[in-house]
């Protein structure tokens, strides 16, 4: 056993002390026999007589380039056009998740209230048949008053929103109509019918 961990040791040990070398050229002796590095076999460099030669395309590269420049403007609008839906299609996936979780976690009385909600709009759809203007008033109507009711804070500000809208849409609809009666009383675009001349 003993001679097993003096085997073992002994080298280990070795390697743990720590001396330094110092080299240092002699004085005494000329260096005549000094070779440069050039000089060596090993490290001989060899001339720069190599020319760079470009080998000829192929008809199969010269196809793959052609129909690659051809690609390029769609494989651009492809990239451009999914750059702008991906945000669009995130957002709609966290929207997604978002009810999801509130479906979960819904307070109590939502669902009740939903049915309200969802009976009305039923109901307005009953009551618009015959009209394809009641069928698109009716029904939304009817949610909207159900929904009001239990939501009044929310009605009061989709209400302030939307009447916002309304206004700026109204007021756009003026402008144009003003600047289009504008160009048409301008001398030049009425015409004079032929015998009043």
């Amino acid at each position: 056993m003993f001679k097993i961990i003096q085997r073992s040791v002994a080298p280990a040990s070795l390697g743990l002390l720590a001396f330094k070398v110092y080299a240092a050229p002699k004085k005494d002796l000329p260096n005549k026999n000094s070779v440069k590095v050039d000089e060596l076999s090993l490290y001989s460099v060899p001339e720069d007589q190599s020319n760079y030669v470009d080998e000829p395309r192929t008809a199969l590269e010269e196809n793959i380039s052609e129909l690659r420049h051809s690609c390029e403007p769609y494989l651009n609008w492809c990239q451009e056009q999914y750059d702008y839906v991906k945000p669009k299609a995130q957002d709609f996936v966290q929207w997604g998740s978002d009810t999801y979780d509130y479906l979960q976690n819904a307070p109590p009385g939502f669902f009740p209230r939903l049915g309200v909600i969802g009976v009305s709009g039923i109901v307005g759809l009953l009551l618009a048949r015959g009209s394809k203007i009641k069928k698109l008033i009716y029904p939304p109507g009817f949610m909207g008053i159900a929904a009001s009711i239990y939501y009044p804070q929310q009605a009061v500000s989709l209400a302030q929103a939307s009447g916002e809208v309304l206004y700026d849409w109204s007021l756009q609809g003026y402008i144009a109509a003003e600047n289009f009666w504008k160009n048409f009383q301008k001398p030049g675009n009425v015409k004079t019918p032929p015998g009043n001349k």
